[in-house]
């Protein structure tokens, strides 16, 4: 295995502060014709995961019509405290094609943003302050965040203008990651 090497130019370019609203897409789309039955959850440590395996038994309604349907490359947001994770989750659907989510999570699709960029950023701490500026406070319900929907779409990120930096930047945390476990596992 060679060396890791990342490759950047030494060019300094340009980053914004921009809401999430005009960033991503905001999702509503249903399950109404039962394109997947797959339940999925949101593990703050291992991502959009099917929820049957990671509980060991059945969580969803058995009518899941009414659930959200989530797609490969699109984003959820769990509102719900995880232990390390005090504003909640928010994970890329990558394992598979499709799944359900109930609707008590906010889901979106990256329009004006990278999508490797936007998983990276959500993997740090940076997104916590934005989230707790809008969520009311010390507010739970039944340990979910009481924040808003319109509320979260108004958080700021701070991004590279380029989008091509911002794949350069999604592409070299993912390649270090990978690099990062090659290593662990030998």
């Amino acid at each position: 295995m060679g060396k890791f090497s990342p490759h950047f130019d030494k060019r300094t370019y340009a980053w914004e502060q921009r809401k999430l609203g005009n960033l991503v897409q905001r999702i509503t789309r249903k399950n109404k014709n039962l394109e997947s039955t797959l339940p999925l959850t949101i593990s703050a440590q291992y991502g959009l995961v099917d929820q049957n395996e990671f509980f060991n038994k059945v969580v969803a309604s058995k009518d899941v019509s009414g659930y959200y349907l989530i797609e490969k490359g699109e984003f959820a947001y769990n509102k719900s405290y995880s232990n390390g994770f005090p504003w909640g989750a928010i994970k890329r659907l990558d394992s598979y094609p499709k799944g359900v989510l109930s609707t008590l999570y906010i889901l979106f699709k990256p329009i004006n943003v990278n999508s490797d960029f936007l998983t990276k950023y959500y993997e740090t701490t940076h997104w916590y302050r934005e989230i707790s500026k809008h969520a009311a406070e010390g507010a739970r319900n039944h340990g979910l965040l009481n924040i808003a929907t319109e509320d979260f779409f108004k958080t700021k990120l701070t991004i590279p203008k380029l989008d091509e930096e911002q794949q350069k930047i999604g592409t070299f945390f993912t390649a270090l990651d990978r690099y990062i476990t090659i290593h662990q596992h030998k």
